[in-house]
């Protein structure tokens, strides 16, 4: 097992911004104090001018395997997450075939235990027909339950009001939902649809999936956890309207209902759709300017807990289809700590916040054994960045399997230069550790 020694790192931990070494050695952070005496055959590591932060730690991706290949894959995903400063990710359970019993979430940990490059976790996939087969799931070793109360492939729609609350009741581990409101939508595409057909513009996206529709099914998501007392989460908040719905009088540990804002929400606006078309189009939409602010504002003042990337990827191909057949969902781990260090150097939010809101919320939030933090005895998931490297983002640099970005063209000021999975160097400047797998999560419950 290799040993390092980080020296001369601007460390950014709980609140923290301060100069120190960091040693590492068998998986684990040994030491972080200045002068360590690092023993003989140790590898050290220059971090003059660079922050070092713990890896971020996305709590919403979906990476294609099994049975959508064909636009990514664990591996190819998880080594995009490397480069871009994600150690860990928990995936979701809309796969072909969905996971949605026991057998097939565990086919899942077996395929990302040989390889994924960085550690992993997956969600089970709740149904309106599954709920023997979700109380099965092992709060130690699976992050949590998904539902999807808006649109969703195949029989994943849960939209059985007795089910709903039998699941809330029925089950102590965190629920996470997509929250839109399927009628509303319905409604809204029904109409567009006699107007333009199948060729509805891209810029009707957001009014289309609007912020009715999400409120009205965040509230009552937030209405039914709070009768029932189960723990929910609620993914990819969008609108300014719904951030009223979450509290921040009380420290993370202590809430049942928390909230998780995406990358896309906060950096794009309506106003993008004309540029980049349905290469934004997600679901939930990105909406006004006034709604990213609001998400901006939340994020701050700690409604909202975490971010996350949604991390969906599609072919070019299946995106440059008419409205009604391009599907929803972008590729984002490789750029997502970037494009937050732009906003750290823009003075919208400080980088101790954001360490915050990538690192440490998301393991306490879903008590993450040993994550997430720079602290002695944790593993040693560790993230390098030059601050003072731009990149700028085109096809020739991206490396997801299905060839695009979002943010092509875009010039990030910072750059990832060095990431650490479980004390491991998976990622160096460009060079990627093939030997090495990530580890599969497990929680303090």
């Amino acid at each position: 097992m290799s040993t390092y020694l980080i020296k001369n790192a601007t460390i950014v931990n709980e609140n923290k911004t301060f100069l120190s070494d960091v040693f590492i050695e068998n998986e684990i952070i040994k030491e972080i104090s200045n002068n360590i005496i690092a023993p003989e055959n140790t590898e050290i590591i220059d971090a003059t001018g660079k922050y070092l932060i713990p890896g971020f730690i996305d709590d919403q991706v979906h990476f294609r395997e099994p049975g959508l290949t064909h636009k990514a894959n664990i591996a190819s995903e998880s080594r995009a997450a490397a480069a871009g400063g994600i150690t860990t990710f928990i995936e979701q359970p809309n796969t072909v075939p969905q996971a949605t019993t026991q057998e097939l979430l565990e086919n899942k940990f077996e395929i990302a235990s040989k390889t994924s490059y960085v550690n992993y976790s997956f969600m089970f996939g709740g149904t309106n027909t599954n709920l023997e087969e979700l109380l099965k799931t092992d709060p130690k070793k699976v992050a949590g339950i998904k539902l999807f109360l808006g649109s969703s492939t195949g029989n994943m729609l849960v939209d059985d009001v007795e089910v709903l609350e039998k699941i809330f009741l029925s089950t102590k581990m965190i629920i996470s939902v997509h929250c839109e409101d399927e009628a509303t939508i319905r409604k809204n595409t029904a109409e567009f649809k006699e107007k333009y057909g199948d060729d509805i513009p891209i810029k009707y996206h957001p009014v289309i999936r609007s912020e009715e529709a999400c409120y009205i099914s965040s509230a009552k998501a937030i209405e039914l956890a709070k009768k029932t007392g189960a723990r929910l989460h609620i993914f990819h908040v969008s609108t300014a309207k719904e951030t009223e719905l979450f509290r921040n009088d009380i420290p993370l540990e202590e809430k049942q209902i928390t909230a998780e804002v995406c990358i896309h929400h906060l950096w794009f606006n309506d106003t993008n759709y004309e540029e980049k078309g349905t290469l934004i189009k997600w679901n939930p939409a990105v909406k006004t300017e006034k709604d990213r602010l609001g998400l901006w504002e939340a994020l701050l003042d700690d409604r909202i807990d975490v971010l996350a990337t949604d991390h969906a990827p599609h072919t070019l191909e299946e995106k440059s289809n008419v409205y009604t057949k391009a599907p929803s969902g972008g590729p984002l781990v490789q750029h997502a700590v970037t494009a937050i260090l732009e906003k750290v150097k823009e003075g919208v939010i400080p980088i101790e916040k954001a360490v915050e809101k990538m690192s440490h919320n998301p393991a306490k939030l879903f008590q993450i054994k040993k994550r997430g933090f720079i602290k002695k005895g944790f593993y040693a998931d560790l993230v390098l960045i030059d601050p003072n490297k731009s990149q700028t983002i085109s096809k020739d640099n991206i490396l997801y399997k299905c060839g695009w970005s979002p943010f092509e063209g875009t010039t990030f000021s910072s750059t990832i230069t060095h990431t650490f999975v479980n004390g491991n160097l998976i990622y160096n400047e460009g060079v990627f550790n093939e030997e090495i797998k990530g580890k599969r999560l497990t929680f303090n419950r």
